[in-house]
């Protein structure tokens, strides 16, 4: 045993997958076949073997900035090759978007070149979904004059803007970076942005401020090129708020914020977790990391997964894969021995959540100041009012915002008596910190209008819904102990984490009662991510040819909401009761 590691008594927390009536975590990943070339860079050696690796292989992807900068921002869209356009461009947060009047049922029967116009979808990394007033602003100026004033928050902490052209990207990075901002891998085969509690440091119950961690890894690893060709992406997130809100069950590594009865604050080591076609939750490792450590024990775990995880197959080559070959107790002793040369000592797992992890609503800090959540309609909002809310932050006597990974955004540092001055301002953009239930729980991606993966469209269908579910379930809403998610997706691909949702709806076309094609969804029934009432995270559940169609979603989500009001059990969460009950209630 190293040294500096102290010999502590192993914490053995009580299981919490025995809990009656929780969801099934359902682990639907399977080992790769044994005997066969995977592409492991520590195992097979680095010969591509596919079309995508031998790409990365040719010129890193961090590489092609300089070519956006000096050749295709001069000479145009036309003069980009498609190993760039379609590869390492995403190493710089650049994806081509949808063209315009591409309908859901050409999107598998097209090729890129054909379903993407001459625009790209830019996405803005924010780590810890941390930013001044000043860097909301640029944000909201950069939106409204080149990208036709679009703006998302997406359910990672991120912005997207919309409609850009090459030519201009090269003044969108300097503007940003001016202000402390970066595209830098932002998309890709690389670490992505660094999830974060988004009222680190400033909450009164917070058990560890992740903000060091946080800064130390972008600091030393993002743009890292010996971490910039991973076999794909790579998610993380740090969080040490007792609601655990950053998801970290469905990350590929969380640092989650503990207390361990002899070393006192840290974070207890998850990994593994992704959703996408073939969803599993994180595991436990077991291991507590003391903060000191937990950038070194981050870079162990990422460069696992650059040497170790699977590259032969696209589709296998998230670390959820090598994780279900392994099982926690080879990973943890692989990164131990081969990666950090010392032991972590064993630790307690995290509590049952403190309270919601979105952070809605009027909160007090430690300071005495007040942090105020608040929510927009499916994290949509125009380039133009995130300029007026950086005003109206700084008005109010604040200066810093912070997004959440439930498209929610966070004004930090109100003082008390300006809490309703703030309110006020923040309704005329279309924001409110009472949000209905439905108004609160409710995501949705980007969908069909930008996504070229996209069958459906999302955004407009998802807001509709949450008007016609607060205007028909008025009556049911004050009987509701918690919200209910209902989390739509354009495609199989779970950017909105519709398998961890109440009510998690899969985009695709499908056939009505009439025998008519239309766009629709596939329903996913009783998931959840650790919440209040739902300690043990769990996979939804999907009811044998239950599908709906987009212009039915209001009427099928009033139907099922109004049986679980009428039926629940006292005390009853939504996903539980979508597990105990019959396939024809949930009809």
């Amino acid at each position: 045993m190293n040294a500096s590691t102290p010999t502590v008594t192993p914490v053995v927390p009580p299981s919490a997958a025995a809990r009656a009536g929780s969801p099934p975590t359902g682990a639907r990943v399977r080992p790769s076949r044994p005997g066969r070339p995977q592409g492991q860079w520590a195992v097979d050696g680095r010969e591509p073997l596919n079309a995508n690796e031998a790409v990365k292989a040719a010129d890193n992807g961090l590489n092609v900035r300089e070519r956006i900068e000096t050749i295709y921002a001069r000479e145009g869209f036309d003069s980009i090759p498609t190993d760039d356009l379609h590869g390492r461009f995403r190493w710089w947060g650049l994806y081509t978007q949808r063209r315009p009047g591409i309908d859901g049922g050409r999107t598998a029967q097209l090729e890129p070149h054909e379903l993407e116009d001459r625009y790209f979808m830019l996405r803005v990394r924010i780590d810890g979904g941390a930013l001044t007033t000043a860097q909301l602003r640029v944000v909201g100026e950069l939106s409204t004059e080149l990208a036709r004033d679009t703006a998302d928050i997406t359910d990672r902490q991120n912005i997207q803007l919309h409609w850009v052209r090459v030519e201009d990207v090269p003044q969108i990075w300097a503007r940003l970076e001016a202000v402390g901002l970066s595209t830098t891998e932002a998309c890709g085969d690389t670490p992505r942005v660094v999830l974060g509690s988004p009222v680190a440091g400033v909450a009164a119950d917070e058990i560890i401020d992740p903000t060091p961690v946080i800064e130390e890894i972008v600091t030393r690893f993002v743009g890292d090129p010996e971490l910039a060709n991973l076999p794909r992406k790579f998610k993380s997130a740090v969080t040490g708020h007792p609601s655990l809100d950053v998801v970290h069950e469905i990350n590929d590594i969380s640092l989650v914020g503990v207390v361990h009865p002899e070393l006192g604050p840290g974070y207890d080591l998850w990994v593994g977790g992704a959703l996408s076609t073939a969803p599993r939750l994180a595991e436990r490792l077991g291991a507590f990391v003391p903060a000191d450590q937990a950038a070194d024990v981050w870079h162990g775990v990422v460069r696992i997964f650059r040497d170790h995880g699977y590259r032969r197959l696209r589709t296998k080559a998230r670390l959820k894969f090598l994780l279900a070959e392994w099982g926690p107790e080879k990973f943890r002793q692989v990164l131990e021995t081969d990666y950090l040369g010392h032991p972590l000592p064993d630790g307690p797992a995290p509590a049952a959540p403190s309270g919601p992890g979105d952070h809605v609503g009027v909160h007090r800090q430690k300071d005495g100041l007040r942090y105020v959540g608040l929510a927009p309609t499916v994290g949509r909002l125009p380039g133009s009012a995130l300029q007026r809310l950086a005003d109206l932050v700084e008005a109010v006597g604040s200066g810093r915002v912070r997004l959440t990974p439930h498209q929610k955004l966070i004004v930090l540092d109100v003082p008390p008596d300006r809490v309703d001055e703030l309110l006020e301002g923040a309704a005329g953009l279309g924001l409110t910190a009472t949000p209905s239930v439905f108004r609160r729980s409710t995501i949705a991606c980007t969908g069909i209008e930008f996504c070229k993966l996209a069958i459906v469209e999302t955004k407009a269908t998802a807001a509709t819904a949450v008007a016609e579910l607060e205007r028909r379930l008025a009556d049911v809403e004050p009987l509701l102990d918690s919200p209910i998610s209902l989390h739509v997706n354009g495609c199989p691909n779970s950017c909105a984490r519709i398998q961890t949702a109440d009510i998690g709806l899969k985009g695709q076309i499908i056939t009505t009662g009439d025998g008519v094609q239309a766009p629709g969804f596939q329903v996913h029934l009783g998931g959840g991510l650790a919440s209040v009432g739902l300690e043990e995270p769990g996979l939804g559940r999907t009811v044998r040819g239950l599908k709906v169609s987009a212009e039915e979603l209001p009427d099928y989500v009033e139907r099922v909401v109004r049986r679980y009001a009428a039926t629940r059990t006292a005390g009853e969460t939504f996903a539980r009761w979508a597990h105990r009950v019959d396939d024809e209630e949930l009809r």
